[in-house]
């Protein structure tokens, strides 16, 4: 099949794809990504063709009103090239959460099947709220009201998208809501990419709605670079900083905090740039840039992170303990269960961090063992999971 796997966001949203593509691709299959430009260079080097989808997702929108704004903006020019990525030759369309309200009208214009292949849960539940509006439990009728009440708000982000996208297709006018509504009723499948480790299957989804565990981002090189070859040769494990596409313009700030904390903890540190440029100089602390997780994560004895999904699963993959430092999002509710699981210390709170706060929860994190045999327990059950095996295999007896 030609299958076009369509995605949005920041790095940690599309990273996850690249692993997906290329097991589809050992599985036979012809596999094209769509994301936005910075992205190009990820698609091509797990070998899936590229194309464009326009727009920036920014990762400085840190109040929750701000954050809304961002993602209207943000959809609305997504909306505008959606249709260009979808070729006439297209065989399925395997749609994230964030493209999946786009990819329906195109879906219901040419005809090609859908999947949804989603990194978080959106579906409401009364085991947790949803992951972007809430990080206490309301009880259960709470949490499935909030739940809707989610997804009402994602209708409104989506709709001058919708109503431009259903227009240049020739459709007749239909809200977000309506066609939701519409793929629910049909029980359109979703399959999430994450492990039921992480977040066991709610038991009032409804049919359609999968657990497979995570995929895994596509690497394609076998060490590290030198220079970190070099530094984690030079003492002991260090602990990882880096939060990934969060925190722009926050860097110098960021990154003097963390070298105080991890000196007053007698640790050494990798700080990953990021995009909020974070940056150290000295014997005891490197500056990286982009350096795959799934490399230096397990030579590490923590990692500090923003607590994003992909990030999160690839810490629990190496058996090391976190300190989630989550900015916004579904940053908190991951890591909640990260704490939840015992893998790591309690979340900091992005906005009211302090050296001392990081230092302690840092040397909690190295020190007491409890925090190292919870991640490594999970380390081993994530281990027995093929989550993008799953979806080859559901996607071959669904289309052949």
């Amino acid at each position: 099949m030609r299958i076009l796997i369509a995605a949005a966001g920041s790095r940690g949203d599309i990273a996850p794809y690249t692993g997906l593509g290329a097991r589809l691709r050992g599985a036979g299959h012809d596999v094209a990504l769509a994301a936005t430009e910075e992205f190009a260079p990820l698609a091509r080097a797990c070998g899936a063709e590229f194309r464009r989808l326009p727009g920036r997702a920014r990762g400085d929108a840190l109040g929750r009103r701000e954050l809304l704004r961002s993602a209207v903006d943000f959809i609305t020019e997504l909306g505008q090239g959606f249709a260009d990525a979808v070729t006439p030759d297209t065989d399925l369309l395997l749609l994230s959460a964030t493209t999946a309200p786009l990819g329906w009208h195109l879906t219901e214009a040419t005809g090609v099947p859908s999947v949804g292949v989603y990194l978080q849960p959106t579906a409401p539940t009364g085991d947790f709220p949803p992951t972007v509006t809430a990080t206490r439990s309301l009880s259960r009728p709470g949490n499935r009201l909030a739940g809707r009440l989610a997804l009402r708000m994602a209708d409104r982000v989506y709709g001058p998208a919708v109503t431009a996208l259903r227009r240049r297709l020739e459709l007749p006018a239909r809200t977000p809501a309506a066609t939701r509504r519409r793929q629910e009723r049909a029980h359109w499948p979703v399959l999430h990419g994450f492990s039921t480790a992480l977040v066991p299957r709610p038991s009032d989804w409804r049919p359609g709605l999968e657990i497979v565990g995570t995929w895994w981002p596509h690497v394609d090189t076998a060490r590290l670079p030198t220079e970190v070859e070099d530094f984690l040769a030079a003492g002991p494990p260090p602990v990882f900083v880096g939060f990934g596409s969060m925190a722009a313009g926050h860097g110098e700030r960021l990154g003097a905090l963390a070298v105080r904390a991890l000196r007053a903890a007698g640790l050494r540190g990798v700080l990953q740039s990021g995009s909020a440029q974070l940056a150290a100089d000295g014997d005891d602390v490197l500056t990286v840039g982009d350096v795959p997780h799934e490399l230096l994560f397990p030579r590490t004895a923590a990692v500090v992170h923003h607590a994003g999904a992909g990030t999160a699963a690839a810490g629990l993959r190496a058996g090391v303990p976190a300190v989630p430092v989550p900015v916004s999002a579904d940053q908190p509710f991951w890591a909640a269960r990260l704490a939840a699981l015992g893998a790591a210390t309690a979340p900091l709170p992005f906005a009211s961090l302090t050296a001392e706060a990081l230092a302690d929860a840092v040397d909690r994190a190295v020190r007491r063992p409890e925090h190292a045999r919870s991640a490594g327990a999970v380390a081993r059950r994530l281990a027995t999971e093929d989550g993008a095996g799953r979806v080859v295999g559901f996607l071959t007896e669904r289309f052949g």
